[in-house]
This record gives C-alpha cells, sequence and structure tokens, in this order.
C-alpha cells in the first residue's frame, strides 16, 4: 500500500563509518535496526498460534530408509543394515539408533513423503530454507553469486509487526558452505537488513558469541560502548531540520539501537555456562574431529567434521534464544558439505557412529525441554535435512542423493504429536500418498506465524512474489 513502508535507507549508517568503531553484531547494528523499522509497518494476516520457530537443518541429507522411515521388507540392497524398534506411538516403527526419539514421537508429527527435483546440495538447501528453487536451478555453485529468495524468517520479519523484539531471527553456529556459503540462509532480494543475527562457536572454549554482543575482556573501551558513542553523536546530527518521515524513523531505529546495545537477557543467553550442568550432558558433547577419516583421508565423512563436539549444545543455545526472545532460530547441524550427513559411502557406520547418536539425543532433549519449560506448545520445531538419500545402496556401501522422497519432523507448535503425514512408496522411492513439498512446509511454517501463503512481497525490481506457493497443513495441527 503506498506510503505503508518506511524506507530503511534512509537510517542505514554507512558500513565503513560503523565498522570503524568496533565491527559488527554479527549482522550489522543498521542492518537490525532497517529491517525492524520496516517490519513495524506490517500487520500479520491473521493472530500467531506460535511465538517461535527453530529449524533444525541437518545439512548434507540423512538417509530416510535408515532413520524414519525404514523398509525391513525390502531386499537387502534396499532395507540396509538397521532394524526397526517400537516406539511410543503403537503401530510406529523408527530406527534402532534413535532411542531417544523413540520415547517421544508421541509428540512428534512425523512426515514421510517430502519431495521436491533438486539433486544437489546447493539447490536442495536452498528450496528447503526458502520454499523454493533457486532461480539458477539444480546447480551447485563455484563462485559467490547473490541469494535470491529471502530465507523463511526473512520473510517473516519483513511481514511482522512487533516492536518489542529486539532480534527477529538468529543463526547458528556458523554459516553452512559447500564450495562457498551456499546462498539461502538470509534475506535475499529483501536486502541485507534481514540478515540472521549470526551467532559462532568457540569450539575450544564451548562458548558461544555474536559479534559485539560479547564485549572482549581486557578492553579499555568496548564496543558496545563505541556504539553508544556513535548513536549519541549520529542522534545529535540528526536534530537539525528533517522531514516528519525520517525523523520518525530514525527515532525508532534510535530507540531500537539502545535497547539492543542493552539487550542483557540476549547476550546472557549466549552464556551456556549458566545452564545446570545435567541439562548440558542431556543435550550431549560430541568427540573431537579426527585426522582421517573412513574415507581414507580424502576430507569426507562426518568424524572429520569442525564443530562436532557442540552439535547437542547448539540446540541448548536455541532453546535459551527463544527463551531470551527471539522468533526464529536457525541451528545449522553440520558447516562444510562432505563432512556431514552426506554419507556417499559407509552409510551404516557413518549414521551409527557419527551421526545419529547425538543427532537423537539433543533433539529428544530440545523437545522435553522446551515442554518441561512451557515453550513446546508455542514453538514449532522443524528437523529436517535437504532431501534423503537413495533407496540402493552403492558399491561403495553408501547412498546417494534423493530429493524425490525423504522423511521431516514437525514438533511442538500446536502439532498433533504422534501423527505420521504421507508415506512413501515399498522401497522409499517416492510418495505414496499425500505427498509434502518445501513450498507446503514454508506455507505452514508462515500459517503458523499468522501470515496467509498468499501474501505478496517484492523484488528489487518491484516484481510480486507469493511469499509461498504451496498450501499450508493445516491438518497437522490440533487448533486447525
Amino acid at each position: 500500500m503506498p506510503g505503508s513502508r518506511l524506507d530503511h535507507r534512509k537510517i542505514t549508517i554507512p558500513r565503513r563509518r560503523f565498522l570503524a568503531t568496533g565491527g559488527a553484531l554479527g549482522l550489522s547494528l543498521p542492518g537490525l535496526l532497517s529491517a525492524q523499522v520496516a517490519a513495524a509497518t506490517r500487520n500479520t494476516a491473521s493472530p500467531a498460534k506460535i511465538k517461535a520457530c527453530i529449524v533444525v537443518f541437518y545439512y548434507g541429507g540423512p538417509s530416510h530408509l535408515d532413520t524414519y522411515d525404514l523398509k525391513p521388507d525390502a531386499p537387502a540392497d534396499i532395507r540396509g543394515e538397521f532394524s526397526p524398534i517400537s516406539t511410543s506411538v503403537p503401530g510406529l516403527q523408527i530406527c534402532e539408533h534413535l532411542p531417544h526419539m523413540a520415547k517421544l514421537m508421541h509428540k512428534v508429527c512425523l512426515i514421510r513423503s517430502m519431495h521436491h527435483t533438486n539433486r544437489l546440495h546447493d539447490s536442495a538447501s536452498t528450496e528447503a530454507l526458502t520454499g523454493r528453487q533457486s532461480p539458477q536451478g539444480d546447480r551447485e555453485e563455484f563462485a559467490p553469486i547473490a541469494q535470491f529468495f529471502p530465507c523463511h524468517a526473512a520473510t517473516l520479519t519483513h511481514l511482522r509487526h512487533d516492536p518489542t523484539i529486539e532480534v527477529p531471527h538468529a543463526a547458528l553456529p556458523w554459516a553452512f558452505r559447500n564450495v562457498i556459503e551456499v546462498p539461502c540462509q538470509a534475506g535475499g532480494f529483501l536486502g541485507p537488513s534481514y540478515a540472521p543475527l549470526q551467532i559462532d562457536v568457540n569450539v575450544e572454549s564451548k562458548t558461544y558469541s555474536a559479534g559485539a554482543l560479547s564485549a572482549p575482556p581486557g578492553r579499555p573501551t568496548s564496543p558496545l560502548d563505541l556504539r553508544r558513542q556513535l548513536l549519541s553523536r549520529l542522534e545529535d546530527q540528526r536534530r537539525g531540520p528533517v522531514a516528519p518521515t525520517d525523523s520518525n524513523a530514525w527515532s525508532l531505529a534510535y530507540d531500537k539501537a539502545c535497547r539492543l546495545l542493552e539487550a542483557v537477557e540476549l547476550r546472557q543467553a549466549l552464556d551456556l555456562s549458566r545452564e545446570d550442568v545435567r541439562l548440558r550432558d542431556k543435550y550431549g558433547y560430541g568427540p573431537a574431529p579426527l585426522s582421517v577419516g573412513e574415507g581414507g583421508g580424502g576430507g569426507n565423512g562426518a568424524e572429520l567434521a569442525y564443530g562436532r563436539q557442540m552439535r547437542g549444545q547448539n540446540l541448548l543455545l536455541a532453546r535459551r534464544l527463544v527463551e531470551a526472545g527471539v522468533p526464529f532460530v536457525n541451528v545449522y547441524d553440520f558447516r562444510q558439505q562432505g563432512q556431514n550427513w552426506d554419507a556417499h559411502f559407509k552409510c551404516f557406520n557413518q549414521h551409527k557412529t557419527h551421526l545419529l547418536p547425538l543427532a537423537d539425543q539433543s533433539l529428544a532433549a530440545l523437545i522435553e525441554d522446551l515442554d518441561q519449560r512451557g515453550l513446546l506448545d508455542s514453538t514449532l520445531v522443524v528437523a529436517m535435512g535437504e532431501f534423503g538419500r537413495t533407496p540402493r545402496i552403492n558399491g561403495d556401501g553408501g547412498r546417494d542423493h534423493w530429493p524425490d522422497c525423504y522423511s521431516l519432523l514437525l514438533a511442538g507448535g500446536g502439532v498433533q504429536g504422534g501423527l505420521v503425514h504421507g508415506s512413501s512408496d515399498a522401497f522409499g522411492e517416492f510418495p505414496a500418498t499425500d505427498p509434502v513439498t518445501p513450498a507446503d512446509l514454508a506455507a505452514t511454517i508462515y500459517s503458523r506465524f499468522g501470515l496467509d501463503a498468499q501474501t505478496e512481497i517484492h523484488d528489487q525490481t518491484g516484481r510480486p512474489w507469493r511469499i509461498a506457493d504451496g498450501m499450508p497443513l493445516t491438518q497437522l495441527f490440533g487448533d486447525a
């Protein structure tokens, strides 16, 4: 609607001047502010049914046939080595190496009919995390390109109005990469203002930081103080004659800046030492990466992965961020393609030894923790990879990429626990009933936040795009 959107460019502090005063808050402070100023002029289509969403992204592509959709009656070269076990839901079985999740399936909705057409990691991750295929099509990127479609959280931040939110989107504990950082983790055509607050992990100290939210010790003037000084100087400069709209935008931005810099609760959320050690142990720690893996030192294998010690703690931090008021958190399980869930070789030992134990332990701990704190009903948890794995086992004892059918989990957010939606065929090759796409998932996430999938946003040429081309899976929720 004309006149309804504040021009965030009028209040952006030039990056060079800002960095000269001590760096950025992961995403630059101006970016966070302009995102929030723009969002403050928008309203959701209907009341939100959730307050937060945590997306746990199992980068590389877990094998659906060796996790949540086993085929024990299939031929040996399809069914694999693992046996099914019973769960807390009568008649529902999952992999024997998921004992923690087996006890919680009555709180989970399992979707067994996800599918799309992207067979490569970059494009598959893009569709999984934005709801749309990249304009470049199904390909890997070997040089940096601009992200086009915004991620889920960027779209939500752009459209929702909640001036009390200090950080609308956080991502941790790194930006994941293949050859380059996969271009699906930020604001896309909505602009850099809608990038997440990036939270990084220090594996050696087992701590987390988000730029200047953690002031380095021993500095006489902290980055936070420098930013306060900068804001004060800029505020003084803005006291001259300005247009009313510009003045209002600046006032709102200045207000938000001061509140963000004083966000004690958010900084405390990053400090996991405040948690009971028993709870930290419940989420779990992984072993240090090995120098030589099962692949003979060629750089492939989850046992080589940087930061794998903190895979469980990442989910604990996500819960703490939600508790501190962050409405959308992306957790990227692994950083580097090839040292993740991409089990082209020795799939069964990779899953059994290096992948499933901590994924099982930490996801179950997150669901239980949210539930015990009264946060599960208001927090939607999505656990997924970018695709599944081939039904037929290859000559290296691995499984290759398979987007034609795979599984994902939904927990909390009002979902009907114990539900299985959709099914795969006898060999797990294709959906047999109720196929679901990443566009449907996107529409579902937006719907839980009160947004109609038909809502339009505009790219930099002014072209309108519906926020999702899919249909929300309202039948999965008890309040539908």
